[in-house]
């Protein structure tokens, strides 16, 4: 069975907006790949913060352990 005329066009503009188009294609592969550096480095940051120290400002009970 050989492909009609109808297969042979659907099979040309499938490939045309995979592949044609200023490379849509490395375009996506390009969001993706800052997506997951950004996932990454969201990552370190909580790693950052479970050393102990905290980022809101400390209550008063807090700071006075501290004085003494």
């Amino acid at each position: 069975m050989q492909p009609g005329i109808w297969q042979i066009l659907l099979i040309a503009a499938l490939a045309l907006l995979l592949f044609g188009g200023r490379g849509k294609i490395s375009g996506l592969m390009g969001d993706a790949a800052k997506g997951i550096r950004a996932f990454r480095e969201g990552l370190k940051g909580e790693d950052d913060k479970s050393t102990g120290e905290s980022v809101l400002p400390r209550t008063d009970a807090e700071k006075e352990d501290l004085k003494h």
